[in-house]
């Protein structure tokens, strides 16, 4: 267990999967604001690496050779290895032979925790350890608990995205044979709706320029997520009406249809090359 507190947070991290336990806001008669993965979800806030959900074969291949991981990839599995710091919190993890049998590139994986005020931010460096251009995707999976407080109903929340503006969304089928389509859509504030979830799977945006939300419940503020840079976002939760929604900000996404059996040139996949450090981060701010 590791843990930063300040007068308005108390933050508790595990080093499997460097994911956070605990976010409790101490203002709020110490409310917990991250779902803790006991309802229809056995997640809470995974981060995705090297992989998004998974290719529509479910194997990849790279320089003739097959190779495949679990859904997510590699990190949401692991135990990292844990720093604590005064003011931070730190996971690493690195390539071995084991990884290696499942995705073929040397890597350092490094996730730091910092609290500033009513904020967490969590910051990620990725580095190409290797001799070779090294393909990826990452993305964060964070769910936050609604409703939050006795009495209130998941559909009086809402997410309201920092600009008002057009941008695409991904619409797809369960059948990957079937071609993912991109539709229109106008983004401004979008009330949580289970029968919208259920149509869409996951809702993924693309092409916008907002680089925050702000989830708000009967048009009062409560969590601001802020990801510059991040050029997806999907929303989801479980089928099962769990209380939960997930805020996903995504560099590339799974395969939606079997359009690209290319590793390399999957939509939005990076490529790393040798010795070559990528860096992103986002953070969560209590209102």
């Amino acid at each position: 267990m590791y843990q930063l507190e300040n007068e308005r947070i108390r933050l508790e991290c595990t080093p499997k999967g460097g994911e956070m336990l605990h976010l409790i806001d101490k203002k709020d008669n110490d409310q917990e604001i991250i779902y803790q993965g006991d309802e229809g979800w056995s997640g809470s806030n995974p981060s995705l690496f090297p992989i998004i959900g998974s290719t529509y074969k479910k194997t990849y291949e790279i320089d003739g050779k097959e190779y495949s991981m679990k859904n997510h990839g590699l990190i949401r599995y692991a135990t990292l290895e844990g720093h604590q710091g005064d003011d931070f919190i730190s996971f690493t993890y690195r390539s071995d032979k084991e990884t290696k049998k499942q995705y073929p590139f040397d890597f350092a994986y490094e996730i730091t925790y910092r609290l500033n005020g009513s904020e967490v931010q969590i910051d990620y460096t990725i580095e190409n350890t290797g001799d070779e251009d090294m393909p990826f995707s990452f993305g964060l999976h964070p769910a936050f608990r609604v409703p939050q407080h006795e009495g209130e109903q998941f559909e009086e929340f809402s997410i309201r995205f920092e600009k008002e503006e057009d941008a695409s969304q991904i619409v797809f089928s369960d059948d990957v044979t079937i071609p993912a389509q991109v539709k229109k859509v106008h983004l401004d504030c979008w009330k949580l709706n289970r029968d919208e979830i259920d149509q869409y799977a996951t809702i993924v945006y693309k092409d916008f320029t907002s680089s925050s939300v702000t989830l708000e419940h009967n048009g009062k503020p409560r969590i601001e997520m802020k990801f510059p840079g991040f050029p997806f976002l999907a929303l989801w939760s479980h089928p099962s009406k769990s209380n939960f929604i997930c805020i996903e900000p995504w560099y590339g996404h799974a395969d939606f249809d079997n359009t690209c059996d290319n590793f390399y040139a999957r939509e939005g996949t990076l490529i790393l090359q040798p010795h070559e450090i990528f860096r992103t981060g986002y953070s969560i701010c209590l209102l």
